[in-house]
C-alpha cells in the first residue's frame, strides 16, 4: 500500500514538472502540442493525486479525476470578484484556469484515459512479474 502511494506521488510530481515545462516551452512546440498537451498532462496529474488518496480501484481514480477536472472547468463559467482574484494569482491560474473551453474537456478526457491505460498496463505487468515461473 505504501509503495503504491509513493509511486502515485512520484508520478504526480513528475507530471507537475512536465506540465510546467510544457507551459514554459509552449511557443517552441508544435501548435497542437503546445495548445492541448498541458491540459492533458494536468488531468493525468489529477489522476495521480486521486490514486494517491483513494483505494486501489483505477476506475475510481479515473471517475474522480474526470469529475474534478470537469468541475474546475465548469467553475470557470462563474465570475465573482473573490474567485477571479484567486484566478489572477499565478498558482490560482494554474489550478483554477481562466476561461471555459470545450476543448479543455476533451483534453482532460484524453489525459485521464491515458493515465488510466498506463495504470492498468503497469498493474498487469507487476501482477505478471509476481506470478511464479
Amino acid at each position: 500500500m505504501r509503495r503504491r502511494r509513493l509511486c502515485y506521488g512520484a508520478c504526480a510530481l513528475a507530471l507537475i514538472a512536465c506540465g510546467l515545462l510544457l507551459r514554459f516551452y509552449r511557443s517552441r512546440l508544435p501548435a497542437l502540442v503546445g495548445e492541448y498537451a498541458p491540459d492533458a498532462v494536468w488531468a493525468m496529474m489529477v489522476y495521480a493525486f486521486c490514486g494517491l488518496l483513494l483505494d486501489r480501484a483505477p476506475a475510481r481514480h479515473a471517475a474522480c479525476a474526470l469529475c474534478l477536472c470537469y468541475a474546475i472547468e465548469i467553475s470557470q463559467l462563474y465570475h465573482a470578484p473573490w474567485i477571479d482574484a484567486l484566478r489572477a494569482h499565478p498558482l490560482g491560474h494554474m489550478v483554477l484556469g481562466q476561461g471555459f473551453l470545450w476543448s479543455d474537456l476533451a483534453c482532460y478526457s484524453a489525459g485521464v484515459a491515458l493515465a488510466f491505460g498506463i495504470d492498468l498496463l503497469l498493474r498487469r505487468h507487476c501482477a505478471h512479474k509476481k506470478q511464479p515461473a
